[in-house]
């Protein structure tokens, strides 16, 4: 059983799963799949597409059978559905670079849902300008988990020379099917003083 997005769906978003089925020798052979849920969080809409949709938000089971024979059950996670994004405080800071080694104080991302908590979700980050700039990472990478408030926290580390004027940084959220959430990407600037 092959299910899309690592079985991350969002509340009411579709999941469309596949299977085959095997015969002693391991060779695919024709026969009609049955889907099922096993738990009340994930609805199969269709049973023999196992097309299935997020109800509410936590963790679901599905299963595909042939005949008497049942998968082994496949865990689904079911998140709130994220509404948008913002800056969870200032989009500027200055670092004055007094070691070769500085970090920016903390930027914030704040994710809205509806409903359900917003904890748990992945705001990915780049550094935008200067492109290619080895001396600038994101800590503690970039890729960042909102906490149980929906906030993510990063900085920006400069390491070394040359010493830029300034960075652009990204941050960008997609909902569990890819598409980007309303107000991705949140731009943060971080100015370097000598």
């Amino acid at each position: 059983m092959v299910v899309p997005n690592s079985g991350r769906i969002e509340v009411g978003d579709t999941l469309r799963p596949t299977a085959r089925a095997l015969n002693g020798r391991g060779d695919s052979t024709a026969a009609v799949i049955v889907w099922s849920a096993l738990d009340t969080t994930i609805q199969v809409v269709d049973s023999n597409a196992g097309t299935s949709v997020g109800r509410i938000v936590g963790t679901g089971r599905l299963q595909a059978r042939v005949g008497n024979l049942r998968s082994n059950p496949v865990a689904i996670t079911i998140l709130a559905r994220l509404d948008s994004i913002t800056p969870g405080g200032p989009v500027r800071d200055t670092i004055t670079v007094s070691a070769s080694d500085s970090l920016s104080d903390s930027l914030k991302v704040q994710a809205f849902g509806p409903t359900g908590s917003t904890a748990g979700r992945r705001i990915v980050l780049s550094v935008t300008f200067p492109l290619g700039a080895t001396n600038l990472t994101l800590v503690p990478r970039d890729t960042v988990l909102t906490n149980g408030s929906g906030v993510a926290v990063f900085q920006l580390r400069l390491t070394g020379a040359p010493l830029p004027d300034s960075a652009l940084v990204a941050a960008t959220a997609r909902h569990a099917d890819g598409t980007v959430v309303p107000g991705s990407p949140v731009t943060f600037v971080v100015e370097f003083r000598p």
